[in-house]
């Protein structure tokens, strides 16, 4: 990651009435507002070739009055839209050079399965946390301390996208990794990890331990 092209992490803010006037019912219509806040990068032809948008985000959701939205893209946000409060900063160089971090990851747990070639979803805790595990050192770039490793908050998401009902299975995993691959793991920090990565699935949360 070089100075020219640095990384912007923001917040967004939004209270009831920002949710109400957003009309934010799912996960489609949080997609769309986190998009409107930034330019867009990307021709017809990149979106139909799923061209990376350079935005990454999770919903931290909140209390009765607010709601937060944590994001990481490779531009600027806009710092003043009309519903919302906006705040960034730019992630320094050195962030990702160490070895290790605590992180927090909400993920679209699913693989390929072998015989039919289709993505099925991975259940239950104890084979989402393998999931993980396994899938870490080789896409990944970092392994993961199994002893402190936490699946929670597991959820399906739903939504019409298109008249298309999509379904996303959802889980929130905490824990310590290990950077085994430098070069792979900021590229996994940039781009995300894992599936349905434009609908608030696959931004790694790190804090350097």
């Amino acid at each position: 990651m070089s100075e020219t092209n640095p990384l912007y992490a923001a917040v967004l803010k939004l209270s009831r009435g920002d949710i109400k006037a957003l009309k934010i019912t799912d996960a489609y219509s949080l997609h769309r507002v986190v998009y409107d806040l930034y330019d867009d990068i990307r021709n017809e032809q990149q979106k139909q070739e799923s061209h990376s948008s350079g935005i990454l985000y999770v919903d931290k959701g909140g209390d009765f009055n607010n709601r937060l939205i944590l994001m990481l893209a490779n531009r600027q946000p806009n710092t003043s839209p009309t519903y919302g409060e906006v705040e960034y900063k730019i992630i320094p160089d050195n962030f990702l050079q160490h070895q290790h971090y605590a992180f927090e990851v909400t993920v679209n747990p699913c693989k390929r399965d072998n015989k039919t070639g289709k993505i099925i979803p991975v259940r239950e805790r104890e084979n989402i946390a393998q999931w993980f595990i396994d899938r870490a050192p080789n896409s990944w770039g970092f392994t993961v301390n199994p002893t402190n490793l936490q699946v929670e908050k597991l959820a399906v998401q739903t939504f019409t996208k298109n008249d298309q009902k999509i379904t996303h299975g959802s889980a929130t995993l905490k824990g310590e990794l290990k950077v085994t691959n430098q070069t792979q793991f900021i590229q996994s920090f940039q781009q995300g990890i894992g599936r349905g990565r434009a609908f608030g699935f696959g931004l790694l949360q790190i804090v350097k331990l």
